[in-house]
């Protein structure tokens, strides 16, 4: 066991002060870069040796799986194998082990199974059935979000009721109670039950509580800043006071609410801003001592933090010097940004600066690393994605290039099973396997099974019927292929038809508006390939939708990124919430514009924009020795440039620490300057503005730009859904999405 001397050396006085602390509860206020973990893990060691405490009372939480298995090594190397009987684990893990030993007096078996949220979404989603409820109105996972939150705040079905304040929550209320009941059936906890049922044995069992009072005599808790409630009130528990005839545990808390960045998913920054209220005899010491980044970054962290009103005052100091000036850039488009990047690593690589290895991109909205990924894949940059799935693997990207397939190419079975039931048609897999075997009795393909589906001998009518509604909007759909219109035109009309689009648009799951974006940057996808492509074409080539699905399988389905050792390894691409808790000695954070970072959902709020300045301040601070700030004048959306301010963070930044390589798009070198078209003539926004629809009555005369002079036979829907039927000469009948037809009326 190392001794009390060495454990002790190395640290600098205020992290002595935090590792030696004794009696009333301790907070940590650890700054970035101040060797927090390095605190923790010599706090634990110094438990053992000077103050001889068991491992066996000792019980520490993280955050996650990783960092309890690098805090026991590094706590093991420290004191020896004794380490192994000390509880370290993440909140989940500790509240297994609990419940593993007294789930039985909640009812359950200790053998309880742990659903994870894919398991919890599909009893969700069959109680909701169950409930006969409208899934469109009622989606499963907008119900999966509340009863999380609900339970976030320890509130059971029963609390949930007593609160219900409007219909909708009333039926929330309703499918809670109801799915709670279905888990206890199944002997299974979802995991926000973990946590909420150790809670529930704590304080109605004051048996078992005594028992681990008695065995904890320490509890130390990381990342103290990202605790919801329900994990708040799980510590104190543990904790306990005076008045339970056993003195409380000693407590030692460690955080930074300057890095408190996930709000969205219920941690509460009053916990950790409030500790010296909730604890009145609490002991605080701060880490001030930065031992990552230089003066520079650390300087323009400090401005920028300062900001925000809700706050413990610190400042983040280093010794190493003050290192090179930050870098700012102003590109023009987000092209330009990803390229301008690229230059960049080869130059510093060249420069024997930095390697791509040392290198992270972050970005504040998983769609933002399309751009990247293509750019990077012509200048065969090896690089990763983490923390996210590369763009075009992403479920709803796939499920629309899927519609996509389809309409290009009617017969493609496997994308036509991907997309019939998505969003939800009520058209299940038994029904499917009814149209195939159909299908191949007739010697037809599965598209026209589906075509002749009310011929199916035991397809229920009401499946049938679905099915016909489904092959309508996809035939409407295809007459756009074949009148040659503009890929981008056909992307927004099958977002927009297949209702792909609206039910994301429904939903108050925060997930679901990062997938509106994602399929938002897939229009931009289509009219960068009208644009770039435009000039690029051969004389037997057209822009059509068959040449950008090619484009697009050819990107995405570029080989794996190779490891690349030769290439100084790989750059990394993430978002800000995955950098948290890393460090790189390059480090390039993009898309600095109001409405791209601060996103636009936060603008409004000033909680909300001190959140996203605490990102920003994580998102500084994990740059060791090289920091480049990079913001687009205008970049697409829904294919439209799109003009944003400079974000707000910028000003804030001293300008005696940065260097800015371009003032303005006017100082852009000439090889910049080669941008790709901006379409002159929008598309109808199928997304955006409304545009307005023609109207037709059977008998009008029209002129179609490829189908020519025709006749309107037939009329039906209205609004969006509004269609004609119109004969064409040597074309026939054609049925035609009158939002997108380019008619005339004669």
């Amino acid at each position: 066991m190392t001794s009390t001397e060495n454990l002790l050396s190395e640290l600098n006085p205020a992290q002595s002060e935090a590792v030696t602390h004794a009696g009333g509860p301790l907070l940590v206020v650890a700054g970035a870069g101040s060797g927090k973990t390095r605190v923790l893990t010599r706090r634990i060691a110094y438990l053992m040796s000077a103050r001889h405490v068991a491992p066996y009372q000792i019980l520490a939480i993280t955050f996650t799986n990783k960092a309890a298995g690098e805090m026991k090594a590094r706590v093991a190397e420290l004191v020896g194998p004794i380490a192994q009987s000390m509880w370290v684990s993440t909140f989940h893990s500790a509240c297994v082990r609990i419940l593993r030993q007294e789930a039985v007096r909640l009812g359950y078996a200790n053998s309880f199974s742990i659903y994870d949220s894919a398991d919890s979404l599909r009893l969700i989603t069959i109680v909701a059935k169950e409930l006969n409820l409208d899934s469109k109105r009622y989606p499963a996972r907008q119900f999966q979000s509340m009863i999380s939150n609900a339970k976030n705040e320890l509130m059971g079905p029963q609390d949930y009721v007593n609160a219900a304040s409007n219909q909708f929550e009333q039926v929330v209320a309703d499918v809670y109670s109801v799915y709670q009941q279905r888990l206890q059936r199944a002997n299974a906890m979802d995991f926000d039950d973990l946590i909420l049922k150790t809670v529930e044995v704590l304080q109605r069992f004051p048996e078992a509580k005594a028992r681990f009072r008695s065995r904890f005599r320490h509890v130390l808790v990381d990342e103290y800043q990202d605790t919801n409630h329900a994990q708040y009130i799980l510590v104190k528990e543990l904790v306990g006071s005076d008045s339970e005839g056993m003195p409380p545990a000693e407590l030692c808390v460690v955080g930074d609410a300057d890095q408190s960045i996930y709000g969205f998913r219920g941690a509460t920054i009053r916990n950790i801003l409030q500790f010296e209220l909730d604890y009145p005899n609490a002991s605080t010491v701060l880490l001030e001592q930065n031992y990552r980044s230089t003066q520079n970054i650390l300087n323009a962290a400090n401005a920028v933090i300062t900001k925000n009103v809700s706050r413990k005052e610190k400042n983040l100091w280093t010794d190493s010097g003050s290192g090179a000036l930050l870098t700012g850039y102003i590109a023009e488009n987000e092209h330009d940004e990803a390229r301008f990047i690229a230059e960049e690593i080869r130059q510093l690589q060249r420069d024997e600066k930095s390697q791509p290895g040392d290198t992270a991109i972050f970005y504040r909205t998983n769609a933002q690393s399309r751009v990247f990924e293509e750019v990077f894949m012509r200048n065969a940059l090896p690089y990763k994605v983490v923390g996210g799935l590369r763009f075009y693997e992403r479920r709803e990207v796939k499920d629309l290039l899927a519609y996509l397939r389809v309409l290009a190419n009617l017969d493609d079975e496997i994308s036509l099973r991907r997309i019939i039931n998505v969003p939800k048609r009520g058209i299940g897999d038994t029904s499917l396997d009814y149209v195939d075997l159909f299908a191949q009795q007739n010697g037809i393909s599965f598209w026209q099974g589906l075509l002749r589906a009310s011929e199916v001998t035991g397809l229920p009518s009401r499946a049938a019927q679905s099915i016909q509604d489904f092959t309508s909007m996809i035939s409407a759909l295809n007459v756009l292929v074949e009148a040659k219109t503009r890929p981008s035109v056909i992307v927004e009309a099958a977002l927009e038809q297949s209702g792909l689009l609206q039910e994301l648009a429904d939903s108050t799951d925060p997930q679901d508006e990062v997938r509106v974006e994602n399929l938002k940057e897939l229009v931009a996808v289509s009219m960068e390939y009208e644009e770039r492509d435009f000039e690029e074409l051969g004389e037997d080539e057209e822009i059509s939708l068959s040449g950008f699905l090619e484009k697009v399988s050819l990107v995405a389905d570029a080989d794996e990124i190779p490891e690349g050792e030769d290439h100084g390894g790989v750059v990394t691409m993430m978002t800000l919430h995955t950098a948290k808790g890393l460090e790189f000695p390059t480090v390039f954070l993009t898309g600095m514009e109001d409405g791209i970072f601060p996103h636009s959902r936060t603008l409004g709020e000033k909680d909300e924009v001190e959140e996203e300045r605490r990102l920003a301040y994580v998102g500084l601070t994990r740059a060791r020795k090289h920091l480049y700030i990079s913001r687009a004048e205008y970049r697409s959306t829904w294919g439209a440039p799109n003009y944003n301010p400079p974000s707000r963070f910028l000003d804030e930044i001293p300008e005696d620490v940065i260097e800015w390589r371009n003032e303005s798009s006017t100082s852009l070198s000439p090889s910049l300057l080669k941008r790709p078209r901006v379409a002159t003539t929008p598309p109808p926004r199928a997304t955006g503005k409304k545009i307005s629809t023609i109207e037709l009555a059977v008998g009008e005369r029209v002129s179609h730009d490829t189908f020519g002079l025709g006749v309107v036979v037939a009329v039906a829907g209205e609004a969006d859904k509004a269609e004609a039927t119109i004969k064409f000469g040597q074309y026939g009948e054609k049925r035609l999405l009158l939002r997108y037809a380019p008619v005339e009326k004669l």
